[in-house]
Parts: C-alpha cells; sequence; structure tokens
C-alpha cells in the first residue's frame, strides 16, 4: 500500500508540474503574441504615412515626375485626371480599399491564438503587395467615379467626426499624463517635472498668442483674427483658473497641455485662411512656399498620421462597459476598430490635400486651406475648451447632489441607532 501510495504521490507531482509547465509556456506564447502585435501598430502607421506622402507627391510633382500615367487611358491627354486632384482622390480610395478589408479580415478578433491575429501582426511581405495594388488600380477607374467619391467624402463623411476622434485621442493623453505625474510625497523628482513641463506647455502658448496677434491680428481691419486669438487667450486663462482653484485643485499640468492644443487649432485655422486675404501673412514665391508653409504643411501630415493611430488604439473610449476583465490570450486593442479608423483616415486626409475643393486643385506645399476649413478648427477648440473644463468641473457639480443622497440615510441611521 505505501508504495501505491508513493507512485500515485509521484504521478500527481508529475502531473501538477507538467500542468505548470503548460501554464508558464503559454504565458510566454501569449506575452510574445501580445508584443507582436503591439508592434503591428507602428508598421501600419509607417505605411499611413508613406500613403500620405504619396498623395502630396501625386498632387505636387508626379506630372512631371511620372511620364507614364500620362498613357493610361483613365488619365485622359496629359495625364490631367491621374494628377493633383484627382491623382488625390486615388490615392486615397487605394489607402481606404486597403484598409478596409483589413477591417473586414480582422474585424472578429478575439484572442491572440486565432488565425486572424496572425493575419493582423505579420504577412507584411503580401500586406505591402496589398497596399501596391489597392493604390495602383484606381488609376485604372474612369474620373466619374473618382469624383464621385470625392463628393461622397465631401458630401457625406463630416469633418467633425474625426476632429472629435482626435479631441477623444487628446482627452485620453491628459488623463495619461495626469496618471503618470500625479504628484505625491514619495515623488517628488517627478512633481518637479511636472512643474516644469506644466510652465513649459504655458510659455509655449502665451509665445503662440503673442506671435499670432503679431502676424495676423496687427491691424483693427483684421476684426476676425483679434476675435479668434483673443477668444483663446481668454479660454487659456479661463482654464488655467479653475484648474487651480481649491474645489478643482488639480494642477496647472493638464490645462497647461490644453492651452497648448487650443493655440494650435486657433493657429491652424487662422492659416487655413485664403491667402489673399490682407490678415493672413501667407506667401508664396516663385510657386514655392515659405519656410512657416513648409512646417505647417509638415506639421499638419504629423497631425493627421498621429491622431488617427491614437484614435485607432483607444477603441475603450467608445465602448459602453468599461467593466470588462481583460484575460492573459485577449488581443490588446480592437484591429477591426483600429483598420476601421484608419480607413476613415484615409478618406479624411484626401479633403485636406484638396482643401475640401474638387474643383480647384491646392497650390503646393498647402493643405486644408479655405473657410470652411477656418470654421471647423475654431469650432473644434471652443468644443475642446468647453469638453475639457466640464471634466474639471464637473466632479464638484455633483458633489452636492450626493451629499443631498447621504444626508437622509444619515438621518435614518441616526434615528435607528439608539
Amino acid at each position: 500500500m505505501s508504495r501505491s501510495a508513493e507512485a500515485i504521490e509521484v504521478g500527481d507531482e508529475h502531473i501538477r508540474s507538467s500542468n505548470f509547465e503548460i501554464v508558464q509556456q503559454k504565458s510566454i506564447d501569449c506575452s510574445a503574441e501580445k508584443r507582436k502585435s503591439l508592434r503591428a501598430r507602428y508598421f501600419y502607421g509607417i505605411l499611413f504615412l508613406v500613403t500620405n506622402l504619396s498623395a502630396w507627391f501625386i498632387r505636387d510633382y508626379a506630372q512631371k515626375a511620372l511620364p507614364l500615367l500620362h498613357y493610361i487611358k483613365a488619365c485622359r491627354t496629359g495625364g490631367r485626371d491621374c494628377f493633383h486632384t484627382l491623382g488625390v482622390l486615388r490615392v486615397s480610395l487605394g489607402c481606404f480599399i486597403f484598409f478596409l478589408l483589413m477591417f473586414l479580415t480582422t474585424c472578429n478578433t478575439k484572442k491572440l491564438y486565432e488565425v486572424r491575429n496572425n493575419w493582423h501582426s505579420g504577412w507584411w511581405s503580401l500586406k505591402f503587395f496589398m497596399l501596391v495594388v489597392s493604390i495602383a488600380v484606381p488609376f485604372f477607374f474612369p474620373s466619374d467615379y473618382i469624383q464621385l467619391y470625392g463628393k461622397f467624402n465631401l458630401r457625406v463623411y463630416c469633418k467633425m467626426i474625426f476632429l472629435v476622434l482626435q479631441l477623444v485621442s487628446v482627452i485620453e493623453f491628459i488623463a495619461w499624463w495626469n496618471k503618470c505625474w500625479k504628484p505625491d510625497q514619495e515623488r517628488k523628482q517627478s512633481c518637479s517635472l511636472g512643474l516644469f513641463m506644466s510652465t513649459l506647455f504655458y510659455i509655449a502658448s502665451i509665445f503662440g498668442i503673442v506671435l499670432m496677434y503679431y502676424l495676423y491680428a496687427h491691424r483693427l481691419a483684421c476684426s476676425l483674427n483679434i476675435f479668434f486669438v483673443t477668444w483663446t487667450a481668454i479660454l487659456l486663462i479661463v482654464m488655467m483658473v479653475i484648474s487651480l482653484h481649491s474645489m478643482v485643485n488639480r494642477g496647472i499640468l493638464s490645462s497647461g497641455i490644453m492651452a497648448s492644443y487650443i493655440v494650435f487649432l486657433c493657429w491652424s485655422a487662422i492659416r487655413s485662411e485664403p491667402a489673399n486675404e490682407i490678415c493672413n501673412a501667407q506667401k508664396q514665391v516663385n510657386g514655392n512656399g515659405d519656410w512657416t508653409t513648409i512646417l505647417s504643411f509638415l506639421t499638419a501630415i504629423c497631425a493627421i498620421v498621429m491622431a488617427t493611430f491614437s484614435t485607432g488604439i483607444d477603441s475603450q473610449s467608445f465602448q459602453f462597459r468599461k467593466d470588462k476583465v481583460q484575460l492573459d490570450d485577449d488581443i490588446p486593442y480592437n484591429y477591426g476598430f483600429f483598420h476601421l479608423i484608419f480607413s476613415l483616415g484615409a478618406m479624411y486626409f484626401a479633403m485636406l490635400f484638396i482643401s475640401w475643393n474638387l474643383e480647384n486643385s491646392a497650390r503646393k506645399w498647402s493643405i486644408d486651406v479655405g473657410w470652411a476649413s477656418t470654421w471647423v478648427k475654431i469650432i473644434n477648440e471652443w468644443f475642446a475648451a468647453t469638453i475639457y473644463i466640464w471634466k474639471l468641473i464637473s466632479p464638484v457639480v455633483r458633489q452636492p447632489k450626493v451629499m443631498d443622497h447621504e444626508e437622509p440615510n444619515q438621518q435614518i441611521d441616526d434615528s435607528i441607532t439608539p
């Protein structure tokens, strides 16, 4: 009996050790797959950036650099329908097709061991070939279909949708920043760095306000620009005062980040005004942009890519239920939502490159120019400031209601207690 008991005990130990090794191996495999999936986000971001640069090249320089396009039947005489506005739309349509295919093939992925997870995180040679084919195919479509795609973008796809998604990503970034730099007694160095960064953000914001007054609101005739800049300065002061109020006490770091963001939106809105306006200091010499035009153009492209990327990985902000437990073998982010946002971003960058105008081609090194763009950015600035101020004061506004509900309960408890 003793030998059989020892044999059973040894067998149990062997089974437990085998199970532990299996669980450990599974955990290691899940960690490796999760890291691979997280790295894949940056590859998709790079592909999206390359597509944006390709659209810019097709719009401004492909007419001389790519003479083979002149011989494509769909491009018509001289290839005029494959450059400038229609060229941008063709590249955008190809990018949209690619990410739509990725959305359709990954939208229901839940676990890291699924085949669709391997498709999302690997097979890059095949995906690059798919992207090239997807961009090339629209250049053989008749121009009428490309015009229809552009009209769909212009009339149906609302600019505010994507700007709201961009705003959500900024709000999430502020929440992350506050979490990382939350001051306490054990992290004095982090608190000092947070104070330094908040001061830096406010100095940059004030400098931006002064610079906009000097460049775009230096005449009394520029009343609209004066209003834009002045109202931005007022919003900056209001956000700082509320965040420092004793009842809110949120510090100045998050308000400094938000102040920089709304100053950037105001500057971007004024830069979107038509260049022939007397209050807009933009100039072009010999068809080439000056350094401020080139800088704003590159900044806008980076903003498009970053807004698309940050929104695509932040699907939790658009979920009604946020109490779902994340398991080890769950995917780290929603693949379908990620590719859907990139497909919408493909439609969005097309409208920016053609300045929301299907009739006239945008000039070189310009992006998102026109009164429609100006007002959308200004409204987005006001909306962003309103949302942020509400996030600051909402706990204070709701607190009295909570106290009112607690007082009756407290009175009942006191009456019961002998």
